[in-house]
């Protein structure tokens, strides 16, 4: 009998089970937890880690609910810890991720875009060809390679008012050729 007595007193005081001890803590964070998952989304966390770090989030109010101050608001702590545990995410997210494996949006038009603006191109083209040389040269170097006209005027060796002459007949020639290129027919056939 007194060896069963040796071993209760040797056993000592039984631990207190860490759940009563984490009680207002985890009554916080379940009582929040819809805030704590709409707040990493608006702080812009990918739904697909959401819910882990809304995990972490409880990790890291468990670890420092000894720091919490209840004369402040409890929504605006808990705000503290997934801003920093959101923006941790996003650190490592950046170091870790390989970029040879991340897709990057396709900027390209899409088929019937590029289709579109091949048969547009293929039309301006076209319409450029049926103009006269001498005014194509200047419509080609103001209106596409953006050279100023006194510019244009001074490389062709023409007055000025030539080049705003001959510019403003090759735009009324091209516009009246693309309105009968686009229709099937022609407005002038050579040139």
């Amino acid at each position: 009998m007194n060896g069963d007595v040796l071993r209760v007193k040797q056993a000592g005081p039984r631990p207190v089970p860490r759940e009563t001890i984490d009680d207002p803590c985890r009554d916080a964070y379940q009582c929040e937890l819809d805030y704590i998952l709409r707040t990493l989304q608006r702080l812009g966390v990918d739904r697909h880690d959401v819910e882990d770090l809304a995990h972490e989030v409880y990790l890291v109010l468990r670890r420092t609910w000894h720091e919490y101050n209840p004369t402040r608001t409890l929504r605006s702590y808990i705000f503290g810890v997934a801003f920093r545990v959101a923006s941790s995410h996003r650190r490592r997210y950046w170091r870790e991720v390989s970029f040879a494996s991340v897709e990057a949006p396709d900027h390209a038009p899409r088929p019937d875009q590029a289709l579109d603006s091949a048969r547009a191109r293929a039309l301006v083209l076209a319409s450029v060809q049926r103009i006269p040389l001498l005014r194509r040269a200047v419509l080609i170097m103001h209106d596409l390679d953006e050279i100023p006209i006194r510019d244009v005027a001074a490389t062709l060796q023409i007055p000025l008012f030539t080049a705003y002459s001959r510019l403003r007949k090759a735009r009324r020639e091209m516009e009246i050729d693309l309105a009968h290129l686009r229709t099937g027919g022609s407005a002038h056939e050579g040139g």
